[in-house]
C-alpha cells in the first residue's frame, strides 16, 4: 500500500468519527484531502456525498456519488443512496432508470424493491408499486419498510382491511413500548378496563384518531386516558370519550392502566372499513367562554373565513403539501364582503396579506389549539392546506375546505374524491395531474363566491 492510499484510509476513518459526532465541515474536510490523495477511494467519495447530502448540497453530493458507482458499479448502497437524492429532487426518470439499473444485479434486494415501489407510488402507479413491496415482502416477509410503504398504497384507495395491518409494521411508538410497565392493547376485551391513547406522530394525526375513545368506550372501557402535544391538553378535556388528559410535559405515570395504544392502531384493532369510520362530528368542542370572548371582537362581515396556508416545515412533504406565499390566495380577496381571519400561529403569522385581501391576524392571542378551536367556532368556514388546522375543524364540525397537493397526498384523504368520510363538512380540492396551485385557487375563489351569494 503505499504511502497516499494509507493516509486517505487513516483520513477516511477519521472523517466518519467526525461525521458521527455531527462535525460536519471536519468530516467533509476529511473526505475531500482523502479522495485527493486516493481518487479511487470509492467509500470516500461515497460518505461526502451522503454528507453532502445530508446539508443540502445535492449536486455535488450527486456528483460524488457517481464517482463511487464509477469505482464500484454494482455497490447497491451507491444506488439506494443516489436514487433517494434524485426522487427528493424530482428528477423521478433518472431515479426509476438507476433503480432498474441496480435490478439487474440486486434483484434479490428488499430495499431496492421497496424504494422502487416508492418512488411509483410517487407517480401514482400504485398498481406496479403494490407489486414492488410485494416481490420485496415475498423475498423477505419480515421486512418493515416495504410493509409500512405497502400501506400507503392500499389505504389512500380505501383497502382498509390489509392497510391497516400492514400500518402496524411502523416503529414510531417504540418509545411508548419502552416506557409503559402494562400490556399494549391488541383486540382484547374491554368491559371494565382502563386505556391509555399514547402519543404518536403530529397534531393532526392526534386529533384524527383520538375520536376512536369514544369507540373504546362504546366497546366497553371503563376509562380513557390520552397522552398528547402539550398544545392539544385543554382542548382534548372536551374530547367525546376522554376522561382524563396528560400532556407530554406532564409527569405520567408508567402504570396504572390495563392497556395501552398508539392511536394510530385504533382503526386496525377496531376493525375500521371506510362504511364504519367513526365520523360523527362534532367530537371537539370549543369553550364556552373562550368562544364568546372571541365573538365580541371579530369585525362583521357578510361571511368570516379562516385561512391556514403553512404547515410544520420539518413534515417531508411540506414544500408541496405547503403555500410558498399567502399571494397565491389573492384570488380570493376579489369575492366581496369575506373578512378573512389568519389562523397561522407561528411559521407565518407575520405575513402581510395581500394587496385588497381583508386579513385579520390574533396569532399573539393563540396560546394553544383550545384558542384556535374557540376562534374557529367563531368563523363560517375554514380553508386550509394539508395540516393540524384543517384536522381542527373537521374534528369542530365548522365547514372546511381543504387544499390539497397532486405529488405525494396523505393516503387518509384517498384518491378521487373531493369528500372524506372522515370529515362529513369537509371538501376536497386536488390539484391537477402535475401539480399547481392556481386550478385550485381558481375553483375555491368560485365556490367562495357561490357561498358569498348565497
Amino acid at each position: 500500500m503505499s504511502s497516499n492510499q494509507a493516509l486517505a484510509e487513516a483520513l477516511f476513518f477519521e472523517g466518519n468519527r467526525h461525521l458521527a459526532a455531527a462535525e460536519h465541515a471536519a468530516a467533509a474536510a476529511c473526505f475531500r484531502e482523502a479522495v485527493t490523495l486516493a481518487p479511487q477511494l470509492a467509500e470516500a467519495h461515497a460518505n461526502l456525498g451522503f454528507l453532502l447530502e445530508q446539508t443540502g448540497q445535492l449536486d455535488e453530493a450527486e456528483a460524488c456519488y457517481r464517482q463511487a458507482m464509477a469505482i464500484l458499479p454494482d455497490c447497491l448502497q451507491l444506488y439506494l443512496n443516489l436514487g433517494a437524492l434524485l426522487m427528493a429532487r424530482k428528477d423521478f426518470g433518472a431515479a426509476e432508470a438507476l433503480y432498474r439499473q441496480a435490478l439487474r444485479f440486486a434483484a434479490g434486494d428488499p430495499a431496492l424493491w421497496s424504494n422502487l415501489g416508492v418512488l411509483l407510488a410517487c407517480l401514482q402507479r400504485d398498481d406496479e408499486a403494490e407489486q414492488c413491496h410485494r416481490t420485496a415482502l415475498a423475498i423477505n416477509p419480515d421486512y418493515a419498510n416495504a410493509r409500512f410503504n405497502l400501506a400507503y398504497v392500499l389505504l389512500r384507495h380505501g383497502r382498509f382491511d390489509e392497510g391497516w395491518a400492514s400500518l402496524e409494521a411502523r416503529d414510531w411508538y417504540e418509545r411508548l413500548a419502552q416506557y409503559f410497565e402494562f400490556p399494549r392493547w391488541q383486540g382484547e376485551p374491554l368491559a371494565g378496563r382502563s386505556v391509555l391513547i399514547g402519543f404518536e406522530a403530529g397534531h393532526g394525526d392526534m386529533i384524527q384518531f383520538c375520536r376512536y375513545a369514544a369507540e373504546l368506550k362504546r366497546m366497553g372501557a371503563e376509562q380513557i386516558t390520552v397522552v398528547c402535544h402539550p398544545g392539544l391538553k385543554t382542548l382534548f378535556g372536551s374530547m367525546i370519550g376522554v376522561d382524563e388528559v396528560y400532556s407530554l410535559h406532564d409527569d405520567v405515570p408508567t402504570r396504572g392502566w390495563d392497556y395501552w395504544t398508539p392511536p394510530l392502531s385504533l382503526p386496525y384493532y377496531c376493525q375500521t372499513r371506510l362504511d364504519t369510520i367513526p365520523a360523527t362530528v362534532p367530537y371537539l368542542q370549543a369553550e364556552p367562554a373562550r368562544v364568546a370572548a372571541w365573538a365580541t371582537r371579530l369585525p362583521a362581515a357578510r361571511l368570516r373565513v379562516g385561512l391556514a396556508w403553512l404547515g410544520n416545515p420539518r413534515f417531508e412533504n411540506d414544500a408541496d403539501r405547503s403555500l410558498s406565499a399567502l399571494d397565491i390566495l389573492a384570488p380570493l380577496a376579489a369575492v366581496p364582503g369575506i373578512q378573512f381571519i389568519s389562523l397561522q400561529k407561528g411559521r407565518g403569522e407575520d405575513v402581510s396579506a395581500p394587496i385588497g385581501m381583508a386579513l385579520q391576524s390574533y396569532a399573539g392571542e393563540l396560546g394553544d389549539f383550545a384558542d384556535t378551536a374557540a376562534l374557529i367556532a367563531n368563523l363560517d368556514l375554514v380553508i386550509s392546506v394539508d395540516t393540524a388546522v384543517g384536522h381542527l375543524a373537521g374534528a369542530l364540525g365548522k365547514p372546511c375546505w381543504l387544499m390539497l397537493p397532486d405529488y405525494r397526498a396523505d393516503w387518509r384523504w384517498l384518491t378521487g374524491r373531493d369528500d372524506t368520510p372522515w370529515y362529513p363538512h369537509t371538501r376536497l380540492f386536488r390539484q391537477p395531474p402535475g401539480g399547481g396551485w392556481g386550478p385550485v385557487v381558481t375553483q375555491l375563489a368560485e365556490a367562495l363566491g357561490q357561498l358569498a351569494a348565497r
